[in-house]
């Protein structure tokens, strides 16, 4: 197969915007629901954390499930839009994660916020699925999968830096109140469809610049079976198993900090500056990473992006004593490291499927489905883990407006949740990552 195509920078850019509107879902819930849930729904953050993970459980199923749905697709009718297409109803639950009835409080706001957030699981699986399929369905090589995706990171990070610092503001920023977040919710749901579209127009023009060999798929296993198959390749295992880590830590420190900002530094304003200094470097560290990449290969970069994120974490567990400055570099050192751990995985992904044989591409759709279901299992598990921390410190949850003393213990476990427990769990990354060596082959 000749994989030597090199894809032209306007199908790249169109395909990179469809992220715009993932990073959207992927960042404002992992940013805000949680605190919406504790600091505006007055629900208890044990719920609050289960409102969040139990909707997340069905993913490790639904999405290799969505993969078998976008092969077959690929088999019948040559492309994999129509799944996209069906997806594209993802900026209504958006909304309507946000539009909670007045008259909802606690525990049957949660249960609202629950009902919307399974529903955008679906259509996110839908569109997200065949759209990160598109990469190792298409004829290049190993270089060309990382600029691809580089072209992606760089749009996805302008993503999540818009939603992330609009979102905090357009909520009432100091004060956020119901309607605040009602207001965002229909404003970025607004833009979030656009750029759906546009991402949509983007695979059509790559898949017709560099068309796959494979021109039809197999009948592939769905549901638990594609996943059990996908986790027998021992290099995808590896490499999947340590991404499910990546995204727990950087989802959890998402969470964490509307937190931080307000009961650790006092100031909840700080929420925008600390979200834009962990996105906004990640813009200009990306082609970096690329070049990183071709220099000394993707795991050896991804490994010391990780070594980076402990680092910085380890000093966010010092809290304010750092003093601000010196906690917005460890932040911003974060970023760097994140935009490695969203380009590079992602881009070893489609390596790996085409070494797991030559009719790889057929199992496409089922190899990404696990891999998103890592992702959204992390974007799940990382607000968990921090509302568990919460509920250790006896953190007490309160409606909009109301002022409400924490103890103290649960102020140490605010910090301790945003620095100590992610250094933990990006170790444990570290590990798993080592097991992978298909990279040392391919290089």
């Amino acid at each position: 197969m000749d994989e030597t195509a090199r894809l032209p920078r306007g199908g790249m850019l169109a395909f990179a915007g469809g992220s715009l509107g993932m990073g959207t879902w992927v960042t404002v819930p992992g940013l805000l629901l949680l605190y919406f849930l504790t600091d505006v729904l007055a629900v208890a953050p044990i719920v609050a954390g289960l409102v969040l993970l139990l909707p997340k459980i069905a993913d490790v199923l639904l999405h290799p499930w969505v993969g078998h749905l976008s092969d077959t697709d690929l088999a019948r009718r040559g492309h994999r839009r129509l799944l996209m297409t069906i997806g594209c109803g993802l900026p209504l639950a958006f909304a309507a994660l946000f539009l909670v009835p007045g008259g909802l409080t606690g525990n049957s706001a949660a249960g609202w916020v629950a009902i919307a957030f399974i529903a955008g699981n679906l259509l996110f699986a839908a569109y997200q699925v065949p759209y990160l399929s598109t990469p190792a369905d298409l004829s290049i090589g190993y270089h060309e999968r990382t600029r691809l995706m580089g072209f992606r990171m760089v749009v996805l990070t302008v993503g999540i830096l818009l939603s992330g610092v609009l979102a905090p503001m357009i909520a009432g920023k100091e004060n956020p109140t119901r309607g605040g977040y009602a207001l965002m919710g229909l404003i970025l749901g607004a833009a979030m469809l656009a750029t759906m579209v546009v991402g949509i127009g983007g695979v059509r023009r790559l898949t017709a610049a560099a068309p796959s060999a494979v021109t039809s798929a197999g009948h592939g296993s769905a549901g638990l079976r594609a996943l059990l198959s996908a986790l027998r390749d021992p290099q995808y295992r590896w490499l999947v198993g340590s991404y499910l880590a990546m995204s727990t830590t950087t989802h959890l420190v998402l969470a964490a900090v509307p937190y931080f900002a307000e009961y650790e530094l006092g100031r909840p304003g700080l929420t925008t500056v600390l979200v834009a200094a962990f996105v906004a470097p990640a813009l200009i560290a990306t082609p970096v990473w690329v070049v990183v990449a071709r220099r000394i290969g993707k795991q050896p970069g991804l490994l010391i992006a990780q070594a980076a994120f402990v680092l910085g974490s380890l000093v966010l567990a010092l809290g304010s004593a750092a003093g601000l400055p010196v906690l917005i570099g460890a932040v911003a050192v974060l970023g760097i490291a994140f935009a490695a751990m969203q380009l590079l995985p992602f881009s070893m992904v489609p390596d790996v499927i085409r070494a797991s044989g030559a009719d790889g591409t057929t199992r496409a759709g089922t190899y990404t489905g696990v891999w998103t279901a890592a992702e959204a299992t992390g974007g799940a598990l990382g607000p968990y883990v921090y509302s568990a921390c919460l509920a250790i410190g006896g953190f007490v949850a309160s409606t909009a407006g109301t002022s409400v003393v924490q103890p103290e213990t649960a102020h140490t476990w605010i910090r301790l949740g945003f620095g100590l427990v992610p250094a933990v769990l990006m170790i444990v990354a570290m590990l798993l990552q080592r097991k992978y060596t298909l990279d040392r082959t391919l290089r």
